[in-house]
């Protein structure tokens, strides 16, 4: 095809122009014979009736070549050739053999031949036929004619190849039986080549073909009418038509093909999420249905129920896939396939959402064991550390820490009645869950099973509640036992009160206690609130007698031995033993000043008339050895059992009182000599 053309000329009968161009190189005769039968087969046979002119450009050739070529013609196109232009070298050639060749065989070859010089071609074949090698207008691009028809080769042949397929295909769509239009798609479904290539690269031919004949020379290249048989335009026009028909059947095919295949994939797998929920995933249910007898039980039971979920979940995320494509099927709204898919989709619905239920009753339920065991753990704890509390002995150091520790003691017990009271509504909570599992027991009797695990939680409960009571009764005792220690400290804390309170009244009575009155009746009542204060003073000490006596039972009661009652008591006695020696002392120095003041009141208040009144002078002399020994007694201190001694208030106290003692024995004395004067008188008269 690169040696020989049809340019697109014609000659002046209309017939096509068919170029053969020889050059010095050797022509093979076998490859021109196949590419003139090529050639002669492109046009139609209305152009084929017009015959042909054959124009050998033998200029760069030799003649024994050009006429081997021409005789061929002969054989190849006897018919179709009407002139034979053989274009001679501008060399010379033996124009008497070459005459009488052609001559000699013009009858034989069926068409004339002439031998005629490139620039007198013309006077055969219109300029604007002949292409510019022959000294003609016409334009031809040999190689773009080339590349043009390679292509509508090619799209022919693939087109009509991909028509055939296409046919068979959607041919064997329309057959009878389900089971043979299957079969004769499953042979044929996928053609040899890309449908949508083949009609885009038709489409491209067919539309480069129409903008070369109605742009004309403006593309730069010239269009002749021999294009339309050239290329065929109307085969390309045609084939497209027939391809588009096919291909939308084989889209339709293809279409419910695929469809029928994706409902078989789903089916397909639907059966295999059903037999596996319902066979390995139901059988890992069976296996698994104790609850544990600890956390740690519990948590390993947990972590197996994950790893079932885990694997279930795998199956779930198909389950979810295969949901959103029937979902999609069901939208496409084919009839022929609603109830199958409906179906399908129930089925696969009902199966996993039990089995989601099943793993999910099953979790809540490792779940409420754990937290009953949780709560089981904590109570025990609990139970630990108050009955450690218990078995360890009381040893306080005084009443608060006791409160304090009855406190706590109390707080424990608290807790744990709380801790029980939860525990008891998480077992009960578990037994109720255990009673519903009957109800998708996965075709298996449960009672056994279950009657473990109701076992196990009724043990739970009534061992921490044996253990809970046996603290009760232990939490009684100890607390017996530690309010009689409270209140052993309260009485020896108030018997070492009363203790200080005597010390007080005892330091009050030295320190406060030292006036013994300006005259008789002041003394009196000095002497009447004294019995009053010590009478305080016997009542205190009575009181902390008694709670020293208290203490004694306390501590018999509580077997124990009381450390601070056995140095109170000697405290107590040696505190009373001191106020009654200071009291007695007091008495006496205010019964005597209440001797004196009454004696020498009366003897100052008597009147001088009354001599007779004062015959004893004896009285007089009595008054003053009480006065003298009141003044020696208060410079006397009191001299306590234990040897030891006190005074009265201070020194500055005591001389105050002695004054007030002295100067009433002056006012006696001076009274004294008032009355002797009028006796030294009468014997002088």
């Amino acid at each position: 095809l690169l040696f020989l053309s049809e340019t697109g000329g014609k000659d002046r009968r209309s017939g096509l122009i068919l170029t053969i161009p020889l050059c010095l190189e050797q022509t093979s005769m076998d490859e021109l014979s196949v590419t003139l039968d090529y050639l002669l087969s492109i046009p139609s046979e209305k152009c084929k009736a017009r015959g042909f002119t054959v124009i050998v450009d033998g200029r760069k050739s030799q003649w024994n070549v050009v006429k081997t070529v021409v005789l061929m013609l002969q054989n190849v196109v006897p018919a179709e050739v009407s002139l034979v232009c053989v274009v001679k070298p501008d060399e010379f050639w033996d124009k008497k053999v070459t005459h009488f060749c052609f001559w000699k065989e013009k009858d034989r070859l069926g068409f004339e031949v002439i031998l005629v010089s490139a620039n007198k071609l013309t006077r055969y074949i219109e300029p604007c036929q002949l292409t510019e090698d022959f000294g003609g207008t016409l334009t031809y691009d040999h190689m773009d004619w080339l590349n043009k028809r390679l292509v509508f080769e090619k799209f022919t042949k693939e087109s009509t190849s991909l028509l055939d397929e296409l046919a068979l295909i959607n041919n064997g769509s329309d057959k009878g039986t389900q089971q043979e239009r299957e079969r004769s798609i499953d042979l044929n479904f996928l053609p040899s080549v890309d449908p949508e290539t083949v009609l885009q690269t038709g489409h491209e031919l067919l539309s480069e073909l129409q903008q070369r004949r109605f742009n004309g020379s403006d593309g730069g290249v010239s269009w002749s009418p021999m294009d339309d048989e050239l290329l065929a335009q109307p085969q390309v026009m045609k084939l497209l038509d027939s391809l588009r028909e096919q291909y939308t059947r084989y889209q339709e095919v293809c279409r419910q093909r695929s469809k029928r295949t994706q409902l078989e994939e789903i089916q397909q797998k639907v059966m295999q999420v059903v037999n596996w929920l319902e066979g390995p995933g139901s059988e890992q249910l069976r296996t698994q249905w104790g609850i544990g007898d600890s956390i740690r039980a519990s948590q390993a039971l947990q972590q197996k129920h994950e790893e079932i979920e885990s694997q279930h979940s795998e199956w779930f995320a198909v389950y979810v896939e295969l949901n959103q494509q029937i979902a999609a099927l069901l939208n496409a709204g084919d009839e022929e396939d609603l109830v199958e898919l409906k179906a399908l989709q129930q089925q696969l619905s009902d199966v996993c959402y039990r089995q989601a239920s099943q793993l999910e009753f099953r979790q809540n339920l490792l779940q409420a064991a754990l937290e009953f065991h949780s709560v089981a753990q904590d109570l025990s704890q609990q139970l630990d550390g108050l009955l450690g509390m218990l078995c360890v002995d009381v040893a306080p150091a005084d009443g608060a820490s006791i409160q304090q520790t009855l406190k706590l003691l109390e707080e424990k017990l608290k807790s744990v009645d709380l801790g029980l009271q939860g525990l008891r509504e998480k077992g009960q909570s578990l037994l109720d869950q255990i009673s519903n599992q009957a109800s998708w027991a996965y075709g298996k009797d449960v009672t056994i099973e279950n009657k473990e695990n109701v076992d196990h939680i009724q043990g739970v409960m009534e061992d921490m509640q044996l253990r809970k009571q046996r603290c009760e009764d232990m939490v009684d005792v100890r607390r017996l036992k530690m309010l009689q220690m409270v209140q052993l400290f309260k009485c020896e804390e108030d018997a070492a009160q009363a203790v200080e309170w005597l010390s007080e009244l005892l330091d009050a009575l030295l320190k406060t206690h030292i006036r013994l009155g300006d005259d008789a009746q002041e003394t009196k009542v000095l002497l009447e609130k004294h019995r009053k204060f010590v009478d305080v003073a016997q009542s205190t000490y009575d009181y902390g007698r008694q709670l020293l006596q208290a203490t004694v039972v306390l501590c018999q009661s509580l077997r124990c031995t009381s450390r601070s009652s056995g140095d109170t008591l000697p405290r107590l006695n040696r505190v009373w033993k001191q106020f009654t020696v200071t009291s007695e002392e007091r008495v006496h120095r205010l019964e005597t000043a209440v001797a004196f003041h009454s004696a020498a009141e009366k003897i100052l208040q008597e009147c001088p008339e009354q001599p007779e009144a004062f015959n004893e002078m004896d009285q007089f002399d009595e008054i003053e050895a009480v006065g003298k020994s009141l003044l020696d007694r208060l410079t006397v201190p009191v001299v306590y059992p234990d040897g030891s001694e006190q005074y009265f208030g201070s020194p500055s106290d005591m001389a105050s009182a002695a004054e007030h003692i002295r100067e009433k024995m002056k006012l006696v004395s001076l009274k004294k000599q008032q009355l002797r004067q009028p006796e030294a008188t009468t014997p002088e008269s």
